[in-house]
């Protein structure tokens, strides 16, 4: 007999979850996923194909494959004016990652015209940064998981004089890839990823890049909540780097990143409660802001008085001073920043409003954030959080907007 259920896969999951008293986050550690994907999944933005995380997914609901989908294990059929959702998830750079990255370049020599010029990789990987500063998560995948076999592959069979050039911009590459997870709270491949930058940029002789593959490693350290690790990564960076900027001919591009990694300290400090450590390397960032005199965005850090303040404004959210945090968002203008600057500021300011209880405010502010960078706000685990808390604060009067918010972000 014929399945006449006209449920989605991600319904039916959603609806198993829940009969089983489970939270998107009990799914999301019984499966060793992202609340994320999870959350994905039950959208239907992340297809659900294979029949090992149906499996999965069955075991961990404790049902069937067919509970799950009733046509497991025969083909499915999409009718052909259906169009499948776009994944933000980033499954498929996840498999890029994993194992020897240009495995058949070991054995076969590739011809001229199956190796990418360096002129072809720089644009891509250009590309690449632009599409995680504007948080487009499913282009970028797509993207990355193509250019890394491409990058790895080229810099193998490159003449000596492309070599280092290469392997610049593979580093560049996998500093992306590493900024990706972090966002998608992946951090264990982040951390994988900001490793293989800072193999590559050591083997460009490119010292800065060197640095600048620590300030992912350290994102992603924090992410994983190894604070003591992220600490020694950044300021292991601060000790060299400080000597060299006492220098009236410091290059720009080296304060950049001193100052990048004073931020990272204060995030680190801030989220451990350390309120004087955490205003102190804000106060260095903001002097060496002041001396670079503009918003820069040298190894795509996006440094510069303005992000300085932004951090300000999120280390005081961290920090419980919400009415420190809103004050210095008053005085910020971040649209000269990327989108997904824009956005994380604005979800710090929602989190301020959260705090104080000012639930329309923070609604506003989320709303404007999914407006610039919807995949970053649907998929951001404190975005996540704050419309949980809002949920909750509002009882029985859930404002339509922030139901509505809810809703396409699938928290139930």
């Amino acid at each position: 007999m014929a399945d006449t259920d006209e449920r989605t896969t991600g319904q039916r999951i959603k609806e198993l979850r829940r009969a089983a008293g489970m939270s998107q986050s009990d799914l999301a550690s019984a499966m060793e996923r992202s609340e994320s994907w999870v959350s994905q999944v039950e959208r239907g933005v992340q297809p659900v194909e294979r029949l090992s995380v149906l499996q999965a997914l069955a075991d961990a609901l404790g049902v069937s494959v067919r509970d799950v989908r009733p046509d497991a294990g025969a083909p499915a059929e999409q009718p052909a004016e259906v169009q499948v959702p776009v994944s933000n998830d980033l499954d498929a750079l996840r498999v890029a990652l994993t194992g020897h990255p240009a495995l058949s370049s070991l054995f076969d020599e590739p011809g001229p015209e199956a190796t990418a010029s360096a002129e072809e990789l720089r644009a891509q990987v250009d590309e690449v940064w632009e599409l995680a500063h504007a948080s487009k998560y499913a282009a970028l995948s797509e993207r990355l998981a193509a250019l890394l076999p491409s990058i790895e592959t080229a810099v193998r069979h490159a003449p000596a004089s492309s070599r280092l050039e290469l392997h610049s911009l593979r580093a560049r590459a996998y500093q992306v890839v590493a900024a990706a997870f972090v966002r998608q709270d992946e951090a264990d491949a982040a951390w994988i990823a900001a490793d293989r930058a800072l193999q590559a940029a050591e083997l460009a002789g490119q010292p800065l890049e060197v640095v600048a593959s620590l300030f992912r490693m350290a994102h992603a350290f924090i992410r994983q909540q190894r604070t003591e690790q992220a600490e020694h990564a950044a300021s292991s960076a601060v000790t060299v780097l400080t000597p060299r900027a006492e220098s009236p001919n410091c290059p720009p591009e080296e304060l950049s990143l001193l100052g990048a990694m004073h931020l990272v300290l204060a995030v680190i400090n801030a989220r451990e409660g350390h309120r004087s450590e955490t205003h102190r390397h804000i106060s260095q960032a903001r002097e060496i802001a002041t001396r670079l005199g503009e918003d820069r965005n040298d190894f795509d850090t996006e440094f510069g008085p303005t992000n300085v303040e932004l951090h300000a404004v999120a280390t005081a959210v961290d920090l419980g001073d919400a009415g420190l945090a809103l004050d210095v968002a008053n005085g910020v203008d971040a649209s000269g920043l990327s989108a997904e600057r824009q956005s994380r500021f604005l979800l710090d300011v929602a989190r301020a409003h959260a705090q104080r209880r000012h639930v329309g405010e923070a609604v506003a502010a989320l709303l404007e954030a999914e407006q610039l960078a919807p995949e970053q706000i649907h998929s951001h685990h404190s975005a996540r959080t704050v419309v949980r808390d809002l949920v909750q604060l509002s009882g029985n009067r859930i404002p339509k907007p922030l139901a509505q918010l809810a809703e396409r972000m699938a928290i139930n």
